[in-house]
């Protein structure tokens, strides 16, 4: 075959590229972790509205779901540029690879707080001003690994900073049932991201990486059972406190036997598995938010 009769793939433009590879930065094709951090907002949104809550507040917030989350996912991957070239499931990543450089990430991760910022000053000014915590505790969790065991409930406190600010900006205030959703929130969220800590131990413990999964150790699947209590006894307190009707019980039943079928997926403790019910913990906050919405659409 002559060289003029071989065909070539048209190279990609390098603009195309670059967003290619800032979309695979923030995890535009994976969202499960932006409904992970949406359940629970949507949780405080509609207990504080004590029905749907404000189309603009409501847009507002989910947005800024989808931006801190983003966001955080860039800064996770900065600050894991000398542990995800060593982990299997992280070695591609845009910053490991090489593909992004560091400068860049810090750039896309101000450009992204900085729209989530602009939305949020729509808000009054208590929402605001509790919105500047949540922008230190998404820039300051993804060091938590190298120094504490604890990074997954430092997760659950910044993936949950979303509830009180719902409740500030539909009351003005957080009340008492806000704090105790809060909690609730870390406990799961905790329970969750154990799972998948757990995908990733045996190179964490390579890497000199720390996390809840390292530090449970043989009694993860005890420590799992205690954190997902936990977690349902705060939303059992949540839904009495809000005088919460049969259908958000239903809902946290469904819940809590979706909960029951991931401990029977996962007890060999099986890479794989605990990847699959860390996914599946969002038909669990969907459950939940099922349950709540049901109560305040339906006649009571």
């Amino acid at each position: 075959m002559h060289d003029y009769e071989r065909f070539s793939e048209p190279a990609v433009p390098r603009w195309r590229e670059r967003l290619r590879q800032y979309w695979a930065l923030v995890r535009g094709d994976r969202p499960i972790g932006w409904l992970l951090l949406l359940w629970p907002t949507w949780w405080a949104l509609w207990i504080a509205a004590e029905s749907v809550p404000p189309l603009w507040t409501l847009f507002v917030f989910s947005a800024g779901v989808w931006l801190t989350r983003s966001a955080g996912c860039v800064i996770n991957d900065y600050a894991d540029r000398w542990l995800d070239p060593h982990v299997e499931r992280t070695k591609d990543r845009p910053l490991a690879s090489g593909a992004v450089r560091g400068r860049e990430a810090l750039l896309l991760f101000a450009a992204l707080m900085l729209v989530a910022f602009a939305l949020v000053l729509t808000m009054n000014w208590l929402t605001v001003a509790m919105s500047v915590v949540g922008i230190f505790l998404a820039a300051s969790y993804p060091y938590l690994k190298r120094h504490t065991y604890l990074p997954q409930v430092y997760l659950g406190i910044s993936f949950g900073w979303a509830i009180p600010m719902a409740f500030a900006a539909v009351q003005g205030t957080v009340p008492p049932i806000g704090w105790v959703l809060f909690v609730a929130n870390i406990f799961w969220t905790t329970g969750y991201d154990t799972w998948y800590a757990m995908v990733d131990r045996e190179d964490d413990i390579r890497a000199g990486s720390k996390s809840t999964a390292i530090l449970f150790g043989d009694l993860d699947l005890v420590a799992q059972g205690v954190l997902y209590a936990l977690a349902f006894a705060a939303l059992a307190l949540v839904g009495r406190e809000a005088g919460l009707g049969p259908n958000y019980w239903l809902g946290l039943a469904f819940a809590a036997l979706l909960v029951v079928w991931e401990f029977f997926v996962a007890r060999y403790r099986d890479r794989d598995a605990c990847f699959r019910v860390f996914l599946h913990n969002h038909w669990v906050g969907m459950a939940i938010f099922a349950g709540i919405a049901a109560h305040y659409a339906l006649p009571r």
